[in-house]
């Protein structure tokens, strides 16, 4: 029989956060600071392929490779706005060291409105709180000025962890972090296979979040889908009790 839950354990990207804008729309505002007018599909388009090609070459932010974050992720700006000709390297350097640092608080984040409500609630309900997420060094600074970083016990990074998700390793570290079993944990995250699959293989209790019924045509059971954060503490009330 399994234990009560103990810890919620959460993703961050389109789970609790999401970015204000698209990405071209970001890189275009920050390109005509530099003098530089460049349309936002072309720029989306560029930095999907540029992140596309970065992602295979060096997985995880490169850190197999000894490569920080932060270069990385400058990197694959430079790569961004190279695609859209643009070849002066001061002005990449610049365009890429202010986008890393744009993107490093709540300027660029907006947390999403059923977010805070349920963070709270399963505090309410004694539960202990952290994160699992492909994320890189930022996230600790952005979870502060987002208001959040109080409601977790520890955030786990796939750059601090060395493995990113789809692998189960990420989440064996957390839960070792927790404590308890995994059957004592639950998790939630927007991705199906990243977050719902893989969790629920380790044994965690995994709810997959499908705001706008994206994954609708899956064969998922209606109690591990969630399609508002609003709807989790009262699943976990009903596990708890």
């Amino acid at each position: 029989m399994r234990g009560p839950v103990r810890w919620v354990l959460w993703d961050v990207k389109d789970t609790l956060l999401k970015v204000r804008r698209s990405v071209g729309e970001q890189y275009c505002t920050e390109a005509e600071r530099a003098g530089l007018k460049l349309p936002a599909a072309q720029v989306e388009t560029a930095f999907r392929q540029a992140y596309r090609q970065r992602s295979h070459l060096f997985p995880n932010y490169g850190r197999a490779q000894g490569m920080s974050s932060q270069n990385w992720w400058t990197g694959l700006v430079r790569d961004t706005f190279a695609h859209c000709g643009v070849n002066d390297p001061a002005v990449l350097d610049k365009l890429a060291s202010n986008l890393y640092h744009n993107f490093c608080g709540a300027e660029n984040w907006e947390v999403f409105s059923d977010s805070n409500g349920a963070l709270k609630s399963c505090s309410s309900l004694g539960l202990k709180q952290g994160i699992v997420s492909n994320f890189d060094k930022r996230l600790e600074g952005i979870l502060r000025e987002c208001g959040l970083l109080a409601y977790f016990s520890f955030h786990l990074t796939s750059e601090k962890a060395g493995v990113a998700k789809p692998d189960p390793a990420i989440f064996s570290q957390a839960l070792v972090r927790c404590g308890v079993p995994a059957s004592s944990v639950a998790y939630v995250g927007d991705h199906y296979v990243n977050d719902y699959l893989t969790s629920r293989s380790l044994g965690i209790r995994g709810f997959l979040l499908d705001r706008q019924n994206c994954h609708g045509h899956l064969d998922i059971p209606p109690q591990h889908r969630l399609q508002s954060l609003n709807e989790l503490p009262a699943r976990l009330q009903q596990e708890i009790d």
